[in-house]
């Protein structure tokens, strides 16, 4: 006798505004803000407690390629209007805004919070930006410096890396050459890892490049593997910083190394073919960081991010820095097909044990990190979705963590969907909020409202249909 199917999973609540499609989605300030953009450059700030607009503006004259929040009183956007900009909003700022959704074409011109920063760039490659702080010893969310990757101006190959609040490029990298033919940059990621300052990049014409900042400025490649046959459009590392993922418009996921470029540890030559190992690779040990051997305050980003070509300097750094690499790794850890084309959005969540995917089949998948199967298809939204974005659990930013052991959370994300495709453990009994039930009654309304916001494992998906559903999952 067959097993009566479950019910499929359904979005704790679907958040309706945007009169286009969502391009962009992230969570702000705790979790307590959902940030969305659509294409038609509005950017609108969700009040996760009462699930309302608590901020509403125009940021751009053009579609949103991507949004992040900079500490808790500013928003960076960047959209198709060749602009990058830095918007101060803190609580006390909303209450000066509209909230007035863009659905609502009756309204009046919306005031815009007070900008901080603007930066001219390229965004003929649809390429969202990516940023990081200025020093390896300090959190993004409370540094008052970022550096920012963006596509260069001239050379759609190359990556163009600025300082902020100078607002002054610092780099220029071209990751190898143009005989190469690798189309325009389509995904980028930056992050520091054992003092070094590391740029991921995906490719239109498939390929993946992992670069890193030796001392005196020039870019090393220490990987680079085309897995996939179509533009890469979405990629994203853990937070072990140990491998990072891609999707593009064909139907292959891919995990790929972060390799240490450690000079006493041998890399795999360019020539050898592709493996498929079933684990990823291994820990390069304390996970203590040290100060980069600069000076303070604006002096790092003069300290050697300056315009370079890949394996181009030639000096003897000093014996605790990174050294001049001269193989390059081209084995990536793991490809799958998954038969399903045209997944965007990648995001790992922040306990490195899931990532999602947004398709362009309206489908928003969820996947193990660890396997890379498939645990749950969350099907609500009747067109394509191109945004997805988790919440931060367990209260980080994307940091090393440890291997969960085995048990009720283990076996929640690992556990095998059912024959629709979804996981039981896809619908409304998020593990974080079944650990603080017991608390949640010593609390007022207002303050229970928070304490759910802030912990409930949200999964947000942006849609062509200008919704967002949010899903607490896992």
């Amino acid at each position: 006798m067959s097993q009566p199917q479950q019910p499929a999973a359904q979005p704790k609540s679907v958040l309706r505004g945007h009169l286009t499609q969502v391009h962009a989605a992230t969570f702000i300030r705790h979790n307590e803000r959902l940030a969305t953009g659509d294409a038609d450059g509005f950017v609108v700030l969700w009040d996760l407690t009462i699930m309302r607009p608590r901020a509403v503006w125009r940021a751009h004259n053009a579609a949103i390629l991507g949004i992040a929040g900079w500490g808790d009183d500013k928003v960076i956007t960047e959209g198709r209007d060749n602009r990058l900009v830095v918007w101060k909003i803190t609580p006390t700022d909303e209450e000066n805004l509209s909230t007035d959704l863009p659905l609502d074409e009756s309204a009046p011109e919306r005031p815009q919070p007070w900008i901080l920063h603007i930066l001219e760039i390229n965004t003929m490659n649809f390429c969202s930006f990516a940023q990081c702080s200025t020093r390896q010893d300090t959190d993004p969310a409370v540094s008052d410096e970022l550096f920012v990757a963006v596509p260069n101006t001239l050379a759609t190959e190359a990556v163009d890396i600025f300082h902020l609040p100078t607002q002054n490029r610092i780099s220029t990298v071209h990751l190898g050459s143009k005989a190469e033919k690798k189309g325009m940059v389509m995904a980028l990621s930056l992050f520091w890892r054992d003092e070094s300052l590391f740029l991921l990049a995906g490719y239109e014409n498939g390929l993946a490049v992992v670069a890193r900042r030796r001392h005196g400025g020039a870019w090393d490649i220490l990987y680079k593997y085309k897995a996939h046959s179509q533009p890469i459009l979405s990629l994203d590392f853990a937070p072990d910083k140990q491998y990072f993922l891609t999707s593009g418009a064909d139907a292959i996921l891919a995990k790929h190394p972060i390799p240490n470029a450690n000079p006493t540890t041998p890399l795999v030559p360019v020539s050898k073919r592709a493996e498929k190992p079933e684990t990823g690779g291994t820990n390069t040990g304390p996970d203590e960081a040290r100060r980069q051997p600069t000076g303070a305050g604006t002096s790092v980003p003069s300290a050697g991010l300056t315009s370079t070509s890949s394996s181009s300097n030639t000096e003897t750094p000093p014996h605790s820095l990174p050294k001049k690499v001269t193989d390059v790794e081209a084995s990536p850890l793991k490809i799958v097909d998954t038969k399903h084309s045209g997944q965007q959005g990648l995001q790992i969540r922040s306990d490195g044990r899931i990532f999602a995917t947004a398709g362009w089949d309206s489908k928003v998948r969820v996947y193990s990190a660890k396997t890379m199967s498939e645990l749950a298809v969350l099907k609500w939204h009747d067109v394509g979705c191109y945004a997805a974005a988790f919440s931060m659990v367990n209260g980080g930013q994307k940091e090393t963590f440890d291997e969960p052991e085995a048990g009720p959370q283990q076996g929640a994300v690992q556990g095998e969907p059912n024959a629709a495709g979804e996981s039981p453990a896809a619908g409304g009994n998020g593990i974080a909020t079944v650990t603080a039930v017991g608390k949640l009654g010593e609390l007022s309304v207002k303050d229970r409202r928070i304490r759910m916001a802030k912990d409930a494992h949200w999964l947000a998906a942006g849609s062509k249909d200008g919704k967002i559903s949010l899903w607490d999952i896992y």
